[in-house]
């Protein structure tokens, strides 16, 4: 896979760690950064030794939003935006949403605009103490886009979402942590140590049952009850035929720690 210049990536064991590189502008995303991020999520889905993924950044910001210098000005033709919301905002928040390795977001500063949606669309959220959320869209005239709409109500609650997209106020790291957006606030100097041990918990555990139960909660609240039951259902009958499903339930009886292959 090519380097695109702003985003680092490496793998540490079965995780594979995503780094915004642009310190200078707080890590605004281009479209070629986007693409890179969206390569490489797609890249840990489908290569089965990348167990559990880790988007962090350098500097002071871990997102100010899409890098908006270079964009025409006046008013332009009917569709253009739409198109290009379609087709890059939604499709960065789309993979992470899609991922079928658990997501960690390590957010060691701002998160403003498309930037905070990647660190809500992930699967959990660590931030460092100083860290900001801003829904920033309305000081700039926009609607919020890159599924904003869609994550906030689900995660605060439609009344919380339109507080914060209306007035887009900062909300520190502490604040969003109340709210549930963040899981947990740690030092800015314990962040990577911290998403190293998160993440390699995950990469150790049963990957193909994360990624069925990522599925199933990540689809609860757009489906009916029986739907829900239903797809549960499929999923653990699913989940039951793999190894590590085996190796659990041997290891239960037996007594013993489970030793989980991610497969």
């Amino acid at each position: 896979m090519p380097v695109t210049p702003g985003v680092l990536h490496r793998t540490d064991g079965a995780v594979s760690w995503i780094t915004l590189d642009r310190p200078e502008v707080m890590n605004a995303v281009t479209p070629d950064q986007r693409e890179r991020i969206i390569a490489l999520l797609a890249a840990a889905s489908s290569d089965p030794a990348i167990r559990a993924v880790v988007v962090t950044a350098t500097g002071r910001g871990f997102c100010a939003g899409a890098d908006l210098r270079g964009t025409p000005s006046g008013a332009p033709a009917p569709g253009d935006v739409a198109r290009t919301i379609r087709l890059g905002a939604q499709r960065l928040i789309g993979a992470v949403l899609d991922c079928e390795k658990p997501v960690i977001a390590a957010v060691n500063g701002t998160a403003a605009g498309i930037g905070a949606h990647l660190a809500f669309a992930c699967d959990l959220v660590l931030a460092a103490e100083g860290a900001r959320f801003i829904e920033v869209f309305a000081r700039r005239g926009l609607v919020p886009d890159g599924g904003g709409a869609y994550l906030l109500p689900r995660l605060v609650g439609p009344r919380r979402a339109k507080e914060l997209m209306f007035f887009g106020d900062a909300l520190s790291a502490e604040e969003a942590a109340r709210l549930g957006l963040v899981n947990r606030v740690v030092p800015a100097d314990a962040l990577e140590k911290t998403a190293q041990t998160w993440s390699t918990r995950l990469a150790t555990g049963p990957t193909r049952a994360l990624a069925l139960t990522k599925h199933l909660i990540n689809t609860s609240l757009d489906t009916d009850r029986a739907t829900s039951f239903a797809t549960e259902a499929a999923s653990q009958e699913l989940n039951m035929t793999t190894h590590d499903a085996q190796e659990g339930v041997r290891a239960f009886l037996e007594r013993r720690a489970p030793r989980f292959e991610g497969r």
